[in-house]
C-alpha cells in the first residue's frame, strides 16, 4: 500500500512538473518554412425573405504533400451556415455556426486520430461603400470555437476569433461590377485570437489576397487569386507559420421568393 501511494505521488508529481513547464521563446522570432495550398470554396447568399437570407457555405481545403504542392491531400471540409439579415444595401449581419472537419495532415504521424471536428458560432457585421465605380467592404467577424488535436487524450479548448476583414471590388472592362465585368479584388484580413489556452500567440493569421473574378450575371460569380497568410503558433508566440494558397470561388445568390416580394439587387450580392 505505501509502495502504491509512493509512486501515485511521483506519478502525480511528474504531470505536475511538466504542466508548469514555461514555453521557452527563441533568441530570434522563426519563420517556418511556407506550405503550399489549395482552396476550392463555394458562396451562396440565398434570399428567403424581405430582408433575411441563407448564407450557405462549404470549402474544400488542400494542402501540399511529399509528393504533390498544393492539393497533394485533403486538410478541411469546411461548412459555414448563418441566417443573415439586411438592414439596407450598405449593411448587412448574419449569425450562425460552423462544422470543420479537420484531416491529419502530418505523414509522419500514424497515431492518434486522423479526423476531429471543430465547431463554432459565429455572427459577422459588413459595411459596402461605394467609391465612384469601385466597391468597398468592411467586415468583423467573431467567432467562437471549440478545437482539439489529433492525440488521444486530446481534450476540446475554447477560443474566440476577432476578424477584420478589408477589400475592393475595381471593376477592370466595364463601368460598374456588371454582367460580364473582371474586376480585380484585393483583400486583406487580420485574425486575432484569445483565451486561457492562447498565451502571447493572440496574431493567429495575417491574410493577404488577389483575386480575379468575373461576373457571368447578377446570380453567379467566380474568381480565383493566390493569398499569402502568416501568424504566431499556438504553441510558440515566438514562432510564425506562414502558406501560399490558391484560393478559387463561385458565388452564387438565388432568390426564392415570389416576384412580387422581391426588392432590388443590393450591393451584397455584387
Amino acid at each position: 500500500m505505501r509502495y502504491f501511494i509512493f509512486i501515485s505521488f511521483v506519478v502525480l508529481g511528474v504531470a505536475f512538473a511538466k504542466a508548469q513547464e514555461p514555453t521557452i521563446l527563441p533568441e530570434e522570432t522563426k519563420l517556418k518554412d511556407a506550405k503550399t495550398k489549395y482552396w476550392f470554396n463555394t458562396y451562396g447568399n440565398i434570399r428567403i425573405g424581405k430582408r433575411l437570407f441563407w448564407i450557405a457555405q462549404t470549402h474544400f481545403r488542400f494542402e501540399e504533400s511529399e509528393d504533390m504542392p498544393f492539393a497533394g491531400q485533403l486538410g478541411q471540409i469546411y461548412n459555414r451556415h448563418a441566417i443573415g439579415w439586411l438592414y439596407n444595401k450598405k449593411f448587412n449581419a448574419a449569425l450562425g455556426g460552423v462544422l470543420r472537419l479537420n484531416f491529419n495532415t502530418d505523414e509522419s504521424d500514424d497515431t492518434g486520430r486522423n479526423l476531429v471536428p471543430e465547431y463554432r458560432i459565429w455572427h459577422q457585421y459588413q459595411f459596402a461603400v461605394p467609391i465612384s465605380s469601385v466597391m468597398a467592404y468592411h467586415r468583423l467577424r467573431i467567432e467562437h470555437r471549440w478545437t482539439r488535436g489529433f492525440a488521444d487524450d486530446s481534450d476540446f479548448i475554447f477560443r474566440n476569433r476577432w476578424r477584420y476583414m478589408f477589400r475592393l471590388k475595381i471593376p477592370l472592362n466595364r463601368p460598374s461590377l456588371q454582367p460580364k465585368a473582371f474586376y480585380l479584388g484585393p483583400e486583406t484580413e487580420l485574425i486575432m485570437q484569445t483565451g486561457k489556452e492562447v498565451v502571447g500567440s493572440n496574431l493567429e493569421d495575417l491574410r493577404l489576397t488577389i483575386t480575379l473574378g468575373y461576373i457571368i450575371n447578377p446570380r453567379l460569380t467566380v474568381a480565383a487569386g493566390l493569398m499569402y497568410t502568416t501568424g504566431q503558433t499556438l504553441d510558440n508566440p515566438g514562432i510564425y507559420g506562414q502558406d501560399w494558397t490558391i484560393r478559387m470561388h463561385i458565388y452564387f445568390s438565388p432568390d426564392i421568393r415570389k416576384v412580387k416580394n422581391k426588392l432590388p439587387a443590393i450591393h451584397l450580392f455584387d
